[in-house]
């Protein structure tokens, strides 16, 4: 990939010129993306996890719990 970039000669342009190279680039993906498709376990996953939360709406972890857990784990 790093020679895409010195050959289409992205690494000539600022910092502000790539990210708005990346962002158009992205933008065109989302534009012709259709949905991934998902083999038949992955939709059945889906669906048995969907399933799941909606018996049981009240089992959660709130967000400041996760994040804590999170960093906890990353650190040293």
């Amino acid at each position: 990939m790093t020679s895409a970039i010195h050959t289409l000669g992205i690494n000539q342009l600022s910092r502000d010129e790539r990210i708005e190279l990346v962002l158009e680039i992205w933008d065109s993906i989302a534009a012709e993306s259709s949905s991934p498709s998902l083999s038949e376990s992955q939709r059945n996953e889906l669906r048995r996890r969907v399933i799941e939360d909606d018996g049981n709406p009240d089992d959660v972890v709130e967000w400041e719990q996760v994040k804590t857990q999170t960093l906890t784990g990353l650190r040293p």
